[in-house]
Protein backbone atom coordinates (compact mmCIF):
# COMPACT_ATOMS: atom_id res chain seq x y z
CA UNK A 1 0.00 0.00 0.00
CA UNK A 2 1.00 3.63 -0.48
CA UNK A 3 0.78 6.47 2.02
CA UNK A 4 1.04 10.23 1.66
CA UNK A 5 4.17 12.01 2.86
CA UNK A 6 1.85 14.53 4.50
CA UNK A 7 -0.54 12.05 6.10
CA UNK A 8 -3.49 13.70 4.38
CA UNK A 9 -4.95 10.70 2.50
CA UNK A 10 -5.81 7.14 3.43
CA UNK A 11 -3.57 4.38 2.11
CA UNK A 12 -3.94 3.68 -1.60
CA UNK A 13 -3.15 0.68 -3.77
CA UNK A 14 -0.30 0.80 -6.27
CA UNK A 15 -2.80 1.28 -9.08
CA UNK A 16 -4.47 4.17 -7.28
CA UNK A 17 -1.12 5.84 -6.54
CA UNK A 18 0.04 5.51 -10.16
CA UNK A 19 -3.28 6.72 -11.56
CA UNK A 20 -3.41 9.79 -9.31
CA UNK A 21 0.27 10.65 -9.85
CA UNK A 22 0.49 12.86 -6.76
CA UNK A 23 -1.62 13.23 -3.64
CA UNK A 24 -4.51 15.56 -4.59
CA UNK A 25 -4.19 17.69 -1.45
CA UNK A 26 -0.41 17.98 -1.71
CA UNK A 27 2.22 15.41 -0.87
CA UNK A 28 3.67 12.37 -2.62
CA UNK A 29 2.94 8.66 -2.45
CA UNK A 30 5.53 6.41 -0.80
CA UNK A 31 5.40 2.64 -0.28
CA UNK A 32 4.37 1.62 3.22
CA UNK A 33 7.33 -0.77 3.42
CA UNK A 34 10.49 -1.54 1.47
CA UNK A 35 10.57 -5.26 0.65
CA UNK A 36 13.93 -7.00 0.98
CA UNK A 37 15.46 -8.32 -2.24
CA UNK A 38 18.75 -10.23 -2.22
CA UNK A 39 20.92 -9.25 -5.18
CA UNK A 40 22.37 -12.78 -5.28
CA UNK A 41 18.96 -14.13 -6.32
CA UNK A 42 19.20 -12.01 -9.47
CA UNK A 43 22.59 -13.21 -10.70
CA UNK A 44 22.57 -14.41 -14.29
CA UNK A 45 19.20 -12.83 -15.11
CA UNK A 46 18.55 -10.40 -17.96
CA UNK A 47 17.66 -6.76 -17.30
CA UNK A 48 13.99 -7.36 -18.09
CA UNK A 49 13.80 -10.27 -15.61
CA UNK A 50 15.56 -8.25 -12.91
CA UNK A 51 13.06 -5.44 -13.53
CA UNK A 52 10.22 -7.89 -12.96
CA UNK A 53 11.76 -9.14 -9.70
CA UNK A 54 12.39 -5.63 -8.36
CA UNK A 55 8.98 -4.26 -9.29
CA UNK A 56 6.78 -7.25 -8.37
CA UNK A 57 6.52 -6.70 -4.57
CA UNK A 58 5.55 -3.05 -5.11
CA UNK A 59 2.74 -3.92 -7.55
CA UNK A 60 0.77 -6.69 -5.82
CA UNK A 61 -2.34 -6.33 -7.97
CA UNK A 62 -0.38 -6.74 -11.21
CA UNK A 63 -0.30 -10.32 -12.48
CA UNK A 64 3.10 -11.77 -13.42
CA UNK A 65 1.99 -12.15 -17.03
CA UNK A 66 0.98 -8.49 -17.22
CA UNK A 67 4.16 -7.29 -15.56
CA UNK A 68 6.23 -9.52 -17.84
CA UNK A 69 4.67 -7.81 -20.86
CA UNK A 70 5.34 -4.37 -19.36
CA UNK A 71 9.07 -4.95 -18.72
CA UNK A 72 9.57 -6.64 -22.09
CA UNK A 73 10.36 -3.15 -23.43
CA UNK A 74 13.89 -3.72 -22.13
CA UNK A 75 14.35 -6.65 -24.50
CA UNK A 76 12.26 -5.85 -27.59
CA UNK A 77 14.71 -3.56 -29.43
CA UNK A 78 13.45 -0.29 -27.93
CA UNK A 79 16.87 0.17 -26.33
CA UNK A 80 20.12 0.20 -28.25
CA UNK A 81 21.61 -3.30 -27.93
CA UNK A 82 20.95 -6.21 -25.57
CA UNK A 83 22.16 -4.30 -22.49
CA UNK A 84 19.97 -1.23 -21.89
CA UNK A 85 22.29 0.16 -19.18
CA UNK A 86 25.92 -0.96 -19.64
CA UNK A 87 28.47 -0.38 -16.88
CA UNK A 88 31.57 1.01 -18.58
CA UNK A 89 34.92 0.76 -16.84
CA UNK A 90 36.61 4.19 -16.84
CA UNK A 91 39.80 4.57 -14.83
CA UNK A 92 39.23 3.08 -11.38
CA UNK A 93 35.48 3.74 -11.40
CA UNK A 94 32.47 2.77 -13.47
CA UNK A 95 30.05 4.79 -15.58
CA UNK A 96 26.50 3.45 -15.77
CA UNK A 97 25.26 4.60 -19.18
CA UNK A 98 21.54 5.18 -18.77
CA UNK A 99 21.04 6.84 -22.15
CA UNK A 100 20.65 4.01 -24.64
CA UNK A 101 16.89 4.49 -25.06
CA UNK A 102 15.03 6.27 -27.85
CA UNK A 103 15.62 9.81 -26.51
CA UNK A 104 19.26 9.37 -25.37
CA UNK A 105 18.54 10.25 -21.71
CA UNK A 106 18.10 8.24 -18.51
CA UNK A 107 14.41 9.14 -18.37
CA UNK A 108 13.74 6.46 -21.02
CA UNK A 109 14.56 3.75 -18.48
CA UNK A 110 11.33 4.56 -16.66
CA UNK A 111 9.20 6.39 -19.20
CA UNK A 112 9.13 3.45 -21.60
CA UNK A 113 7.46 1.50 -18.78
CA UNK A 114 5.16 4.08 -17.18
CA UNK A 115 2.50 4.25 -19.94
CA UNK A 116 1.72 0.55 -19.60
CA UNK A 117 1.86 0.72 -15.81
CA UNK A 118 -0.68 3.52 -16.04
CA UNK A 119 -2.87 1.68 -18.55
CA UNK A 120 -3.09 -1.37 -16.28
CA UNK A 121 -3.63 0.84 -13.21
CA UNK A 122 -6.53 2.66 -14.87
CA UNK A 123 -8.14 -0.65 -15.70
CA UNK A 124 -7.54 -1.96 -12.18
CA UNK A 125 -9.28 0.99 -10.51
CA UNK A 126 -12.07 0.69 -13.10
CA UNK A 127 -11.79 4.25 -14.32
CA UNK A 128 -13.35 4.52 -17.74
CA UNK A 129 -11.98 8.00 -18.31
CA UNK A 130 -9.23 9.11 -20.64
CA UNK A 131 -6.14 10.34 -18.81
CA UNK A 132 -4.50 13.73 -19.35
CA UNK A 133 -0.79 13.56 -18.51
CA UNK A 134 0.77 16.86 -17.47
CA UNK A 135 4.56 17.08 -17.48
CA UNK A 136 6.92 19.87 -16.47
CA UNK A 137 10.39 19.34 -17.90
CA UNK A 138 13.81 20.87 -17.46
CA UNK A 139 14.86 19.18 -20.69
CA UNK A 140 14.98 15.40 -20.85
CA UNK A 141 11.74 14.22 -19.20
CA UNK A 142 9.65 16.01 -21.83
CA UNK A 143 10.81 14.09 -24.87
CA UNK A 144 11.02 10.79 -22.99
CA UNK A 145 7.43 11.20 -21.78
CA UNK A 146 6.18 12.26 -25.21
CA UNK A 147 7.89 9.27 -26.78
CA UNK A 148 6.43 6.89 -24.22
CA UNK A 149 2.85 8.17 -24.43
CA UNK A 150 2.54 9.09 -28.12
CA UNK A 151 -0.42 7.49 -29.91
CA UNK A 152 -1.55 5.69 -26.73
CA UNK A 153 -5.27 5.14 -26.88
CA UNK A 154 -7.17 6.92 -24.11
CA UNK A 155 -4.15 9.04 -23.13
CA UNK A 156 -3.24 12.66 -23.90
CA UNK A 157 0.00 14.34 -22.88
CA UNK A 158 0.97 18.00 -22.55
CA UNK A 159 4.60 18.88 -21.85
CA UNK A 160 5.53 22.29 -20.44
CA UNK A 161 9.13 23.49 -20.61
CA UNK A 162 10.84 26.78 -19.71
CA UNK A 163 11.18 28.94 -22.81
CA UNK A 164 14.89 29.28 -23.60
CA UNK A 165 15.77 27.00 -20.69
CA UNK A 166 16.54 23.78 -22.58
CA UNK A 167 19.17 22.94 -25.18
CA UNK A 168 18.39 23.30 -28.89
CA UNK A 169 18.51 19.53 -29.30
CA UNK A 170 16.19 18.95 -26.32
CA UNK A 171 13.69 21.48 -27.68
CA UNK A 172 13.82 20.01 -31.18
CA UNK A 173 13.33 16.51 -29.79
CA UNK A 174 10.11 17.63 -28.13
CA UNK A 175 8.70 19.65 -31.00
CA UNK A 176 9.28 16.89 -33.56
CA UNK A 177 7.48 14.19 -31.58
CA UNK A 178 4.82 12.47 -33.63
CA UNK A 179 1.39 11.50 -32.32
CA UNK A 180 -2.00 13.17 -32.41
CA UNK A 181 -2.22 13.03 -28.60
CA UNK A 182 1.01 14.97 -27.87
CA UNK A 183 1.25 18.70 -27.11
CA UNK A 184 4.20 20.95 -26.26
CA UNK A 185 3.98 24.35 -24.52
CA UNK A 186 6.81 26.79 -23.73
CA UNK A 187 6.37 28.63 -20.43
CA UNK A 188 7.95 32.01 -19.82
CA UNK A 189 10.19 31.75 -16.75
CA UNK A 190 12.46 29.10 -15.29
CA UNK A 191 11.79 25.42 -14.61
CA UNK A 192 10.79 25.90 -10.97
CA UNK A 193 8.09 28.38 -12.00
CA UNK A 194 6.96 26.00 -14.71
CA UNK A 195 6.87 23.02 -12.34
CA UNK A 196 5.07 24.95 -9.59
CA UNK A 197 2.39 26.07 -12.04
CA UNK A 198 1.81 22.51 -13.24
CA UNK A 199 1.62 21.20 -9.66
CA UNK A 200 -1.01 23.82 -8.83
CA UNK A 201 -3.15 22.47 -11.66
CA UNK A 202 -3.53 19.14 -9.84
CA UNK A 203 -5.27 20.91 -6.94
CA UNK A 204 -7.69 22.97 -9.09
CA UNK A 205 -11.07 21.39 -8.40
CA UNK A 206 -12.89 23.67 -10.85
CA UNK A 207 -10.64 22.63 -13.75
CA UNK A 208 -10.83 18.97 -12.73
CA UNK A 209 -14.62 19.20 -12.78
CA UNK A 210 -14.56 20.76 -16.26
CA UNK A 211 -12.31 17.99 -17.52
CA UNK A 212 -14.41 15.26 -15.92
CA UNK A 213 -17.32 16.49 -18.00
CA UNK A 214 -15.10 15.68 -21.00
CA UNK A 215 -14.29 12.26 -19.46
CA UNK A 216 -10.70 13.30 -18.63
CA UNK A 217 -8.70 12.88 -15.41
CA UNK A 218 -5.25 14.24 -14.53
CA UNK A 219 -2.09 12.28 -13.93
CA UNK A 220 1.64 12.95 -14.13
CA UNK A 221 4.67 11.42 -15.82
CA UNK A 222 7.16 13.36 -13.70
CA UNK A 223 9.03 11.48 -11.00
CA UNK A 224 6.41 12.66 -8.53
CA UNK A 225 4.51 9.63 -9.95
CA UNK A 226 5.52 6.40 -8.19
CA UNK A 227 5.20 4.55 -11.51
CA UNK A 228 8.00 6.73 -12.85
CA UNK A 229 10.25 6.29 -9.83
CA UNK A 230 9.94 2.53 -9.30
CA UNK A 231 11.62 1.42 -12.59
CA UNK A 232 14.62 3.59 -11.69
CA UNK A 233 15.39 1.37 -8.68
CA UNK A 234 16.09 -1.48 -11.10
CA UNK A 235 19.24 -0.09 -12.67
CA UNK A 236 21.10 0.19 -9.38
CA UNK A 237 20.69 -3.57 -8.91
CA UNK A 238 21.84 -3.99 -12.50
CA UNK A 239 24.89 -1.78 -11.86
CA UNK A 240 25.88 -3.83 -8.83
CA UNK A 241 25.45 -7.15 -10.64
CA UNK A 242 27.62 -5.90 -13.52
CA UNK A 243 30.26 -4.62 -11.08
CA UNK A 244 30.42 -8.06 -9.44
CA UNK A 245 30.52 -9.81 -12.82
CA UNK A 246 33.33 -7.53 -14.01
CA UNK A 247 35.34 -8.22 -10.86
CA UNK A 248 35.14 -4.60 -9.71
CA UNK A 249 33.29 -5.47 -6.50
CA UNK A 250 33.83 -8.50 -4.26
CA UNK A 251 30.41 -10.18 -3.90
CA UNK A 252 28.66 -8.65 -0.92
CA UNK A 253 31.04 -5.69 -0.66
CA UNK A 254 29.67 -2.18 -0.92
CA UNK A 255 29.55 -0.01 -4.03
CA UNK A 256 29.28 3.78 -3.93
CA UNK A 257 27.07 5.68 -6.36
CA UNK A 258 27.32 9.25 -7.68
CA UNK A 259 24.12 10.79 -9.01
CA UNK A 260 23.87 14.12 -10.87
CA UNK A 261 20.60 15.41 -9.53
CA UNK A 262 17.99 18.12 -9.94
CA UNK A 263 14.61 16.79 -8.91
CA UNK A 264 16.23 14.11 -6.69
CA UNK A 265 14.30 11.15 -8.14
CA UNK A 266 17.34 9.38 -9.59
CA UNK A 267 19.16 9.66 -6.28
CA UNK A 268 16.10 8.60 -4.31
CA UNK A 269 15.90 5.43 -6.40
CA UNK A 270 19.45 4.57 -5.28
CA UNK A 271 18.45 5.14 -1.66
CA UNK A 272 15.40 2.89 -2.08
CA UNK A 273 17.61 0.15 -3.57
CA UNK A 274 19.85 0.46 -0.51
CA UNK A 275 16.79 0.18 1.76
CA UNK A 276 15.87 -3.04 -0.06
CA UNK A 277 19.24 -4.53 0.86
CA UNK A 278 21.47 -3.71 -2.10
CA UNK A 279 25.06 -3.23 -0.80
CA UNK A 280 25.33 0.48 -1.59
CA UNK A 281 27.79 2.40 0.55
CA UNK A 282 28.00 6.17 0.11
CA UNK A 283 25.39 7.92 -2.00
CA UNK A 284 26.91 11.07 -3.51
CA UNK A 285 24.64 13.88 -4.70
CA UNK A 286 26.07 16.12 -7.42
CA UNK A 287 24.60 19.56 -8.16
CA UNK A 288 25.47 22.33 -10.58
CA UNK A 289 25.54 26.03 -9.71
CA UNK A 290 21.91 25.74 -8.56
CA UNK A 291 23.29 24.13 -5.41
CA UNK A 292 20.32 24.41 -3.04
CA UNK A 293 20.75 20.78 -1.99
CA UNK A 294 24.43 21.21 -1.11
CA UNK A 295 23.56 24.11 1.17
CA UNK A 296 20.81 22.06 2.78
CA UNK A 297 23.09 19.11 3.59
CA UNK A 298 25.54 21.57 5.13
CA UNK A 299 23.11 23.67 7.18
CA UNK A 300 19.73 21.93 7.39
CA UNK A 301 18.13 24.98 5.79
CA UNK A 302 16.28 24.52 2.48
CA UNK A 303 16.07 27.90 0.74
CA UNK A 304 14.61 27.79 -2.76
CA UNK A 305 13.93 31.52 -2.94
CA UNK A 306 17.37 32.39 -4.25
CA UNK A 307 19.19 33.28 -7.46
CA UNK A 308 18.40 30.89 -10.30
CA UNK A 309 21.17 30.12 -12.78
CA UNK A 310 20.71 28.94 -16.35
CA UNK A 311 23.64 26.58 -16.89
CA UNK A 312 25.20 24.23 -19.44
CA UNK A 313 23.58 21.34 -17.54
CA UNK A 314 19.96 22.50 -17.95
CA UNK A 315 18.24 19.34 -16.70
CA UNK A 316 19.69 20.15 -13.27
CA UNK A 317 18.62 23.80 -13.26
CA UNK A 318 16.16 23.20 -10.44
CA UNK A 319 15.78 24.80 -7.02
CA UNK A 320 12.62 22.99 -5.90
CA UNK A 321 13.54 19.30 -5.89
CA UNK A 322 10.20 17.51 -5.82
CA UNK A 323 11.42 14.13 -4.63
CA UNK A 324 13.34 15.63 -1.73
CA UNK A 325 10.05 15.53 0.15
CA UNK A 326 10.05 11.73 -0.07
CA UNK A 327 13.64 11.65 1.17
CA UNK A 328 12.89 13.90 4.14
CA UNK A 329 9.91 11.71 4.98
CA UNK A 330 12.28 8.78 5.50
CA UNK A 331 15.00 10.84 7.21
CA UNK A 332 12.50 12.24 9.73
CA UNK A 333 11.27 8.77 10.69
CA UNK A 334 8.19 9.09 8.47
CA UNK A 335 6.88 12.06 10.44
CA UNK A 336 4.06 13.41 8.25
CA UNK A 337 3.45 16.29 10.64
CA UNK A 338 7.00 17.54 10.15
CA UNK A 339 6.69 17.24 6.38
CA UNK A 340 3.44 19.22 6.45
CA UNK A 341 5.03 21.98 8.51
CA UNK A 342 8.15 22.19 6.31
CA UNK A 343 6.20 22.21 3.06
CA UNK A 344 3.49 24.60 4.26
CA UNK A 345 3.04 27.24 1.55
CA UNK A 346 3.36 30.00 4.14
CA UNK A 347 7.07 29.12 4.43
CA UNK A 348 7.56 30.47 0.90
CA UNK A 349 10.09 27.82 -0.07
CA UNK A 350 12.27 28.04 3.03
CA UNK A 351 12.39 25.69 6.00
CA UNK A 352 14.85 24.36 8.56
CA UNK A 353 14.81 20.72 9.65
CA UNK A 354 15.48 19.55 13.19
CA UNK A 355 19.02 18.42 14.17
CA UNK A 356 18.15 14.69 14.27
CA UNK A 357 16.74 14.78 10.74
CA UNK A 358 19.74 16.74 9.46
CA UNK A 359 22.17 14.22 10.97
CA UNK A 360 20.26 11.38 9.34
CA UNK A 361 20.46 13.22 5.99
CA UNK A 362 24.19 13.84 6.36
CA UNK A 363 24.82 10.21 7.33
CA UNK A 364 22.97 9.05 4.22
CA UNK A 365 24.15 11.42 1.47
CA UNK A 366 27.35 13.31 0.67
CA UNK A 367 26.59 16.44 -1.38
CA UNK A 368 28.83 18.54 -3.61
CA UNK A 369 28.61 20.80 -6.63
CA UNK A 370 30.50 21.98 -9.70
CA UNK A 371 30.45 25.38 -11.37
CA UNK A 372 30.41 25.97 -15.13
CA UNK A 373 34.17 26.29 -15.64
CA UNK A 374 34.85 23.21 -13.52
CA UNK A 375 32.30 21.21 -15.51
CA UNK A 376 33.84 22.15 -18.87
CA UNK A 377 37.31 21.48 -17.53
CA UNK A 378 36.19 18.06 -16.26
CA UNK A 379 34.84 17.11 -19.70
CA UNK A 380 38.18 18.07 -21.28
CA UNK A 381 40.42 16.47 -18.66
CA UNK A 382 38.40 13.24 -18.53
CA UNK A 383 38.51 12.86 -22.30
CA UNK A 384 42.29 13.29 -22.32
CA UNK A 385 42.74 10.87 -19.42
CA UNK A 386 40.22 8.16 -20.34
CA UNK A 387 39.08 8.84 -23.95
CA UNK A 388 35.59 8.97 -22.48
CA UNK A 389 33.11 11.74 -23.31
CA UNK A 390 30.94 13.08 -20.49
CA UNK A 391 27.86 15.19 -21.10
CA UNK A 392 27.64 18.36 -18.94
CA UNK A 393 25.43 16.62 -16.33
CA UNK A 394 27.53 13.50 -15.85
CA UNK A 395 30.62 15.73 -15.79
CA UNK A 396 29.14 17.46 -12.73
CA UNK A 397 28.96 14.03 -11.14
CA UNK A 398 32.56 13.30 -12.09
CA UNK A 399 33.84 16.56 -10.57
CA UNK A 400 31.95 16.00 -7.32
CA UNK A 401 33.29 12.43 -7.18
CA UNK A 402 36.84 13.76 -7.54
CA UNK A 403 36.18 16.22 -4.71
CA UNK A 404 34.74 13.40 -2.57
CA UNK A 405 37.83 11.26 -3.20
CA UNK A 406 40.16 14.11 -2.30
CA UNK A 407 38.23 14.75 0.91
CA UNK A 408 37.63 11.19 2.12
CA UNK A 409 40.27 9.01 0.39
CA UNK A 410 37.45 6.42 0.12
CA UNK A 411 38.65 3.74 -2.32
CA UNK A 412 35.31 1.91 -2.51
CA UNK A 413 34.44 1.08 -6.12
CA UNK A 414 32.15 3.84 -7.34
CA UNK A 415 29.59 4.03 -10.12
CA UNK A 416 28.66 7.38 -11.68
CA UNK A 417 25.14 7.46 -13.11
CA UNK A 418 25.51 8.89 -16.62
CA UNK A 419 22.24 10.63 -17.32
CA UNK A 420 22.46 11.72 -20.96
CA UNK A 421 24.39 11.23 -24.17
CA UNK A 422 27.01 13.94 -24.78
CA UNK A 423 25.40 14.47 -28.20
CA UNK A 424 22.38 16.10 -26.57
CA UNK A 425 24.73 18.93 -25.57
CA UNK A 426 27.29 18.69 -28.35
CA UNK A 427 28.06 22.42 -28.59
CA UNK A 428 29.10 22.70 -24.96
CA UNK A 429 30.96 19.39 -25.07
CA UNK A 430 32.90 20.60 -28.13
CA UNK A 431 33.65 23.87 -26.38
CA UNK A 432 35.15 21.84 -23.53
CA UNK A 433 37.13 19.53 -25.82
CA UNK A 434 38.38 22.15 -28.27
CA UNK A 435 38.64 25.19 -26.03
CA UNK A 436 36.79 27.36 -28.53
CA UNK A 437 33.19 28.20 -29.26
CA UNK A 438 32.81 28.19 -33.05
CA UNK A 439 30.55 25.17 -32.77
CA UNK A 440 28.01 27.16 -30.76
CA UNK A 441 26.82 28.77 -34.02
CA UNK A 442 24.97 25.66 -35.17
CA UNK A 443 23.85 22.82 -32.91
CA UNK A 444 23.37 20.47 -35.86
CA UNK A 445 26.85 21.01 -37.24
CA UNK A 446 28.11 20.41 -33.69
CA UNK A 447 26.58 16.92 -33.69
CA UNK A 448 28.62 15.98 -36.74
CA UNK A 449 31.74 17.72 -35.42
CA UNK A 450 31.55 15.79 -32.15
CA UNK A 451 31.31 12.42 -33.89
CA UNK A 452 34.25 13.33 -36.15
CA UNK A 453 36.34 14.39 -33.17
CA UNK A 454 35.60 11.45 -30.87
CA UNK A 455 34.56 8.61 -33.17
CA UNK A 456 31.41 8.14 -31.04
CA UNK A 457 28.19 7.55 -32.98
CA UNK A 458 25.30 9.99 -32.89
CA UNK A 459 22.38 8.23 -31.13
CA UNK A 460 19.67 7.15 -33.53
CA UNK A 461 17.06 9.35 -31.87
CA UNK A 462 19.13 12.47 -32.54
CA UNK A 463 19.91 11.77 -36.18
CA UNK A 464 18.13 13.98 -38.72
CA UNK A 465 16.28 15.96 -36.04
CA UNK A 466 16.78 19.28 -37.79
CA UNK A 467 15.04 17.97 -40.94
CA UNK A 468 11.92 16.63 -39.20
CA UNK A 469 8.69 18.66 -39.27
CA UNK A 470 8.13 20.42 -35.95
CA UNK A 471 4.91 21.14 -34.08
CA UNK A 472 3.88 24.72 -33.48
CA UNK A 473 4.78 25.55 -29.90
CA UNK A 474 2.36 27.62 -27.87
CA UNK A 475 4.02 30.11 -25.52
CA UNK A 476 2.35 31.26 -22.31
CA UNK A 477 3.00 32.75 -18.90
CA UNK A 478 2.95 30.34 -15.94
CA UNK A 479 -0.42 31.81 -14.93
CA UNK A 480 -1.78 31.07 -18.40
CA UNK A 481 -1.43 27.27 -18.28
CA UNK A 482 -5.04 26.78 -17.16
CA UNK A 483 -6.29 28.78 -20.12
CA UNK A 484 -4.10 26.73 -22.49
CA UNK A 485 -5.52 23.48 -21.16
CA UNK A 486 -9.08 24.78 -21.37
CA UNK A 487 -8.51 25.76 -24.98
CA UNK A 488 -7.05 22.36 -25.84
CA UNK A 489 -9.50 20.07 -24.07
CA UNK A 490 -12.68 21.86 -22.95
Amino acid sequence: MYESTRGNLSEQTASQAITLGMVPGGGLFVPSTFPALNWQDLQGLTYRDIAQHVMTPYLPEFSQDVLSDIVNVYADGTFDGPNPAPLISVGNFGVLELWHGPTAAFKDMALQVLPNLMKVSLSSVELNSDVLILVATSGDTGKAALEGFKNREGMHIVVFYPEGGVSAVQERQMTTTEGTNTHVVAVKGNFDECQAAVKRIFALDSLKAQLQEKNLIFSSANSINWGRLLPQVVYYYWAYLQAVEQGKVTPGSKMNVVVPTGNFGNLLAAYYAKRMGLPIGQIISASNKNNVLVDFFSTGVYQSQRAFFQTISPSMDILVSSNFERFLYEMSGRDAQKIRSWYDSSNQGMFTVDPDTLKQCQDTVYAGWSDEDETLETISRSYKAYQYVFDPHTAVGMKVYEDYLATTKDQTFTVIASTASPFKFSSNVLTALQGKQESLRDEWVALDDLTKLTGWKIPLGLQGLNNKPAKTVEVCEAEGIVEVLQRMFI
